[in-house]
């Protein structure tokens, strides 16, 4: 059943012919998802899961595991995208697939962004003349957007689509963005503005020349609207330069055992902290530990992977507070550990 721009999914797997993609922006599941194969399957936050997601409306597999055997790369090994337009609507991701190449599956997370606002763009597409978005700065706006936990090579094809150093630039602005389970991403990677046609349309009103958001009017009228490109988006944002790195996010590391500062496993964390480190617990049973910032994680984290061993495994873990942290998590067998690291981990 449509509503608006998104669509109750009820029970089971969500068809794409439910999700039309015109008019842009398109229809969206009320849902986090993942989708292959023309077909959308609900996520939900799954706390007791390694990955902290669950592929199912009600108790399913874990969703690293579904990832897996549908020949995906884990959660751990994506890039968050702040997504505001039409790249969350599953009918666009199979467009995607059919003419740009885009391949695996698809993780779209619901997320609700703050003080960022989806505002219609000054020029209009030259395939069908329908007027796309931008995002903008928008002080006390909150607005239910998506990120994408996309791969390497799907950002790649999402680079040729959004016309990447053209139209849009790929960068990190500082957006507040929590998606559905209360975490907290910083620093998103996110397509912006980048030449005139993509800036935001300023139409005149009762205040002066402003933006008007998407959520505001829909294409139908949008289309027709009138004014002049803003200067720039108002939003302070890190132009990003070649292949960003899943590595990169989060820049932090949940460290519950030798790695804490104190401990003699901090030798190796020391060089690459940035930053005081704070006492933190992690989500569900509760794990207290120490939240340490990291200056380059894609240089610290091999070191770290080395030094725990084949018997952790590397995830983002999601902390009381919604802040993400790298941690590692024991994957063997408890009872072969001796007793001092029992319960420990790093």
């Amino acid at each position: 059943m449509v509503r608006g721009n998104t669509v109750s999914y009820g029970t089971g797997v969500l068809p794409d012919r439910d999700y039309p993609a015109d008019p842009y922006p398109g229809a969206v599941p009320d849902c986090s998802f993942v989708h292959l194969d023309e077909l959308s399957h609900p996520v939900r936050p799954g706390p007791t899961t390694g990955a902290g997601w669950r592929v199912g409306i009600r108790s399913g597999p874990d969703l690293d595991d579904w990832l897996a055997d549908h020949g995906g790369p884990p959660l751990a090994a994506r890039i968050p995208l702040l997504t505001y337009g039409s790249n969350r609507c599953p009918s666009k991701i199979t467009w995607l697939r059919r003419n740009l190449g885009l391949a695996g599956p698809v993780v779209v997370l619901r997320a609700t962004t703050r003080d960022v606002a989806a505002v219609w763009a000054a020029g209009l597409r030259k395939r069908d003349g329908q007027r796309p978005a931008v995002l903008a700065a928008a002080p006390g706006a909150v607005e239910e957007h998506a990120v994408w936990l996309a791969t390497t090579s799907q950002i790649e094809v999402l680079d040729r689509c959004e016309g990447r150093d053209d139209r849009y630039r790929l960068a990190r602005p500082r957006a507040t963005v929590r998606t559905e389970d209360g975490g907290l991403i910083e620093h998103p990677w996110c397509y912006l503005a980048l030449g005139a046609i993509r800036q935001p349309l300023l139409v005149e009103d009762a205040a002066g020349m402003a933006p008007v958001r998407c959520a505001d009017l829909p294409q139908l009228r949008a289309r027709h609207l009138v004014g002049r490109p803003a200067a720039d988006d108002g939003l302070k944002a890190e132009t990003v330069h070649g292949s960003p790195h899943p590595d990169q996010w989060p820049a932090a590391l949940f460290a519950y055992g030798p790695l804490q500062p104190g401990r003699h496993g901090w030798a190796l964390v020391e060089p690459h902290h940035h930053g005081t480190p704070r006492p933190a617990r992690a989500s569900g049973p509760g794990t207290p530990g120490t939240l340490v910032p990291l200056r380059d994680p894609v240089h610290a984290l091999p070191a770290l992977d080395d030094h725990t061993g084949p018997g952790y495994r590397r995830l983002r873990l999601q902390l009381d507070d919604g802040a993400m942290a790298w941690a590692y998590v024991w994957q063997g067998d408890r009872s072969t550990l001796r007793p001092r690291w029992a319960g420990s981990g790093c």
